[in-house]
């Protein structure tokens, strides 16, 4: 691995997409810039901010104050923190709030927050006259590392998560470091889960360089900044080869079959974050493949002790309430994987891997041996 980023520097990751390419800026303290880019990017625009209640009072004014010192008008609209907002329900208010605002065409949408906010607005601007261009400013972990780039939007629907939504990349991606200081520390882990989600899937160098260097990214210090990076260009490089998922793009999605069921099965509350689910599901991917003869064991084995070292959890039963809501049903848990957005024809396709670093997508797996899977797992003593 390369060394680590100054805190001084900031690095710029480009989404190569033709005419629709766009940057990602990264950094500490570069939300500050964010009126100066937008108004080179889009002069004369107005702006709407969505962000939910609790980021609007660490960066909401510092938003606008950036915005404004830009000579960019900008409206506010705060929605609930939390998936409960990722919903019908959300998209009605923040959708209508921005038909209020007079958002038109040439107008911009900006994003403040985390995924839910990244994903909610996104589609809101997607649908908003038949689309208007948005910003991301993602203010977690999870948002900078993974939802905020590639242009997936959308909200859940009672029987899954993210079944409606678009592809609707944005103009502009500002991540600035040092919001992340005003994160919980389980937040900052569940972001962490897709952040090594990266070294997983196609980086077994980054993966070793995480073991060695996770406490300076929990810390803050250099490491953050080069992790995060990292991260976003190997999202960005997948996109760019793949943007609509055709193929490549779903190796994205390693950890995320059993971890969108998981997040249905306790009601997409916080009883169990994205981060967290994404975490028991990598462990559970890895697992299975061993299973199947693909990795070793001992490969497995390493990726769950890497996770439960940052605090992670790793076992279906670290889950809160576990017996709650068809957690230890195999049967149900398989009823909501069966609505993965990568279920094609009523065939499970899953993750898989075949190293440390290796990714790969295996369509037709039989269900038969994820159900058989799945209950040696449930009936298991972590």
């Amino acid at each position: 691995m390369t060394a680590p980023l100054k805190h001084s520097d900031s690095v710029i990751v480009d989404v190569a997409l033709g005419d629709r390419s766009y940057d990602i800026v990264i950094g500490r303290d570069v939300l500050q810039s964010l009126g100066r880019r937008v108004a080179a990017l889009r002069p004369g625009a107005r702006s709407a901010i969505v962000t939910d209640r609790t980021v609007a009072k660490h960066w909401l004014a510092q938003t606008e104050a950036s915005l404004s010192e830009a000579g960019i008008a900008s409206s506010r609209i705060v929605v609930d923190e939390g998936e409960g907002s990722k919903t019908y329900a959300g998209l009605a208010q923040v959708s209508e709030a921005l038909i209020a605002a007079r958002i038109e065409r040439n107008d911009l949408v900006i994003a403040l927050g985390g995924g839910v906010v990244g994903d909610l607005a996104g589609f809101a601007a997607a649908i908003l006259r038949r689309g208007v261009d948005f910003v991301q400013v993602p203010t977690s972990l999870l948002a900078q590392v993974d939802s905020s780039v590639g242009g997936k939007t959308g909200i859940n629907s009672p029987q899954g998560k993210n079944l409606l939504g678009a592809f609707h990349q944005p103009l502009l991606v500002v991540a600035d470091t040092a919001v992340l200081d005003t994160l919980s520390p389980r937040q900052f882990r569940a972001g962490y889960a897709e952040v090594a989600k990266y070294g997983v899937l196609g980086d077994g160098a980054f993966f070793t360089w995480l073991e060695a260097n996770h406490a300076d990214i929990f810390s803050g210090g250099a490491a953050r900044e080069h992790a995060i990076a990292t991260s976003c260009r190997a999202k960005a490089a997948i996109v760019a080869r793949d943007e609509r998922e055709t193929g490549e793009r779903a190796l994205l999605n390693l950890g995320h079959t059993f971890g969108h069921a998981l997040e249905a099965a306790t009601g997409f509350s916080d009883r169990l974050f994205h981060g967290e689910g994404v975490a028991v599901g990598m462990v559970l991917a890895a697992e299975f493949s061993a299973q199947l003869g693909m990795i070793p064991e001992a490969d497995a084995a390493r990726i769950k002790r890497h996770l439960a070292e940052v605090g992670l959890p790793t076992h279906l039963q670290d889950i809160a309430g576990f017996a709650q809501e068809g957690l230890a049903d195999a049967d149900a848990l398989m009823a909501l994987m069966a609505q993965d957005k990568k279920v094609k024809r009523g065939r499970l396709t899953l993750i898989l891997l075949e190293a440390v670093g290796r990714a790969v997508i295996a369509n037709d797996v039989e269900p038969s041996r994820v159900r058989g899977f799945l209950a040696e797992r449930l009936a298991r003593k972590p």
